[in-house]
């Protein structure tokens, strides 16, 4: 088979296109014939050495994915073969990703990709989804699992609602019933965001954001989803409700957060901060569970039409793959691994 590997970390050229032997499934383990895969920041920062500047054995990139299961291992129970899943975490923990046109992963990294679902949309969900509903889940008066109208009442503030964690977090928080309000740098992003389901879209750099969002929340938002934390701290506090929460996800290496500790006890304010491989197994399996029923209910979408657009490329561009994310390419990135089974 066709595989992307590396073996030592670095620029995008590490990545080499090489021919592997297939793998056979273990006990519990699922072998896939992976259609599309997914590119997030995480795989170019692992790439580049973000964790760790050696590796144990070469390593195959990328933790997203969709495909149709090839063959089983003894003692699983659920799949056949000829069935089309997505997959999360591929890599976590291990040198085995996407971006190849076979992986065996353990069962339970695989879930059921409706029919009606394209590979396009399981590829995109992983981490995406994942984080955003951890980030969904984070108040302390809130549900432990999104469904549909887990939400209802509470108001979402999405900063950066054109990114892919951004996009997924509008979607789930509208499946679940909340009001979205969004925050993009422009008209384009503003779009994609209307697209993806936010009611309300901010422009941060020609709005005053705090007089905007307290239109709609006069009271101040339950929820914050924060890609810039740094940059929106002072406006977070200035619109989170008492006893709200701000979920933070992203950050550059080495980044700070100067906290105004003052306001914050003032408003009894919740920070949460999110690394989706890390939560608890039960957030973990609450996660994908929820983005699954999501899922079978129509409410993830991809695509330009659903606020996502998607740009491609093949198995053997993944280093161009990898830049497009390190770039910061609108919408999300996605690679052809494999023709249609």
């Amino acid at each position: 088979m066709k595989a992307i590997v590396y073996q030592a970390t670095g620029p995008s050229s590490v990545l080499t296109l090489q021919d592997r032997p297939l793998t056979e499934p273990g006990p519990g383990e699922v072998r896939v014939r992976v259609m599309v895969s997914g590119v997030n920041p995480t795989d170019w920062k692992s790439r580049a050495g973000s964790g760790s500047s050696k590796l144990d054995a070469p390593k195959v990139p990328n933790q997203d994915g969709a495909g149709v299961i090839d063959q089983l291992g003894p003692g699983v129970t659920g799949f056949a073969v000829g069935d089309r899943v997505w997959l999360w975490d591929v890599a976590w923990g291990g040198n085995e990703g996407t971006a190849q046109e076979y992986v065996v992963v353990p069962s339970h990294k695989a879930v059921a990709l409706p029919d009606a679902e394209s590979f396009d949309t399981g590829a995109s969900l992983g981490i995406p989804a994942l984080t955003a509903h951890r980030a969904l889940t984070s108040h302390e008066d809130g549900p432990v699992r999104l469904s549909s109208g887990a939400l209802a009442g509470r108001i979402v503030l999405v900063t950066g609602g054109a990114g892919a964690v951004g996009h997924a977090a509008i979607q789930l928080a509208r499946w679940a019933g909340a009001t979205v309000i969004t925050t993009v740098s422009g008209d384009r992003k503003a779009e994609l965001a209307r697209r993806a389901g936010a009611e309300t879209v901010v422009n941060y750099r020609t709005d005053d954001v705090v007089e905007a969002v307290r239109q709609v929340a006069p009271d101040g938002v339950d929820i914050i989803v924060d890609v810039n934390a740094p940059a929106n701290i002072e406006t977070d506090l200035n619109v989170l409700k008492p006893g709200g929460t701000i979920s933070i996800y992203a950050a550059n290496p080495g980044e700070s957060l100067t906290v105004p500790i003052r306001e914050s006890m003032t408003g009894n304010v919740r920070y949460q901060f999110i690394l989706t491989y890390t939560v608890t197994d039960g957030q973990k399996q609450h996660a994908v569970a929820a983005v699954a029923d999501a899922l079978a209910d129509g409410a993830l979408r991809v695509g330009e039409e659903h606020g996502l657009p998607l740009t491609r490329f093949t198995l053997a561009r993944t280093p161009d793959a990898h830049d497009a994310v390190e770039q910061q390419t609108p919408g999300k990135v996605l690679i052809d691994v494999s023709g249609t089974p």
